[in-house]
């Protein structure tokens, strides 16, 4: 996974799609779940500046889970497994959550988060690339969600639909970019990863098999329910 700075004086172009003060009362309503694995999980972003959805968004990913009684879970880059902790807390102990990121040194840090809050037994952690463990893994799923690189959103997408039960969510971090997506003059991280998500935006809101809609926290996150039957 990787992201950008937040927005500056210095770079207007992109937008801060919550205001700050909002999100800071947000955060100020759910500090009660606040666990320690989770705060040093929280820590170590910062020393690192690794990129991970933050505590609004994880409660948001639980609570989508558990709305759906998800039990069978794949994520497309896990990193070290923040997002996993709350889609594992969701499933219960006989679901599953099946992670994916390209970096060894993540599963191990992993592990030792999710086995310190109780829930490394619902975790399968492959090293690889997200689509390669993806095709290898046996589906259909409650959930896929996407946080790979952003330039791969239109292929993961494509990929990931084709194996979600009736009722089942795609979810995806990142898709209003800092505000890219919605201004004519920006700069971009990777060239065309602004229109990659641009595009799998539209793919999902334009496939009439499933109900979308973009949660604003943060830097944004999809969310398509496939359609019954």
């Amino acid at each position: 996974m990787v992201d950008i700075n937040p927005p500056t004086s210095e770079n207007p172009s992109v937008i801060v799609p919550v205001h700050p003060a909002i999100e800071g009362y947000m955060r100020g309503l759910v500090e009660k779940t606040d666990h320690p694995v989770l705060l040093e999980m929280e820590e170590l972003a910062v020393q690192k500046s690794f990129p991970i959805v933050n505590r609004l968004v994880g409660i948001f990913l639980e609570t989508q889970a558990k709305m759906i009684g998800a039990k069978h879970v794949f994520e497309f880059g896990s990193g070290y497994g923040y997002s996993a902790y709350w889609f594992a807390r969701a499933v219960g102990t006989d679901g599953r959550v099946i992670c994916s990121d390209g970096n060894g040194e993540n599963k191990g840090r992993a592990e030792r988060f999710l086995a310190s809050a109780g829930l490394w037994d619902r975790i399968e952690f492959n090293v690889g690339m997200a689509g390669d463990i993806f095709a290898q893994t046996d589906g259909p799923f409650d959930i896929c969600y996407n946080d790979v690189d952003k330039g791969e959103y239109p292929e993961i997408w494509k990929m990931a639909r084709e194996r979600i039960r009736p009722g089942g969510l795609y979810i995806a971090d990142n898709v209003l970019w800092h505000g890219r997506v919605a201004v004519e003059s920006y700069t971009d991280i990777v060239l065309g990863w602004t229109e990659a998500i641009v595009a799998h935006n539209q793919m999902i809101f334009n496939d009439p098999d499933f109900d979308a809609f973009i949660n604003p926290v943060r830097d944004g996150v999809i969310v398509a329910r496939r359609k019954d039957g």
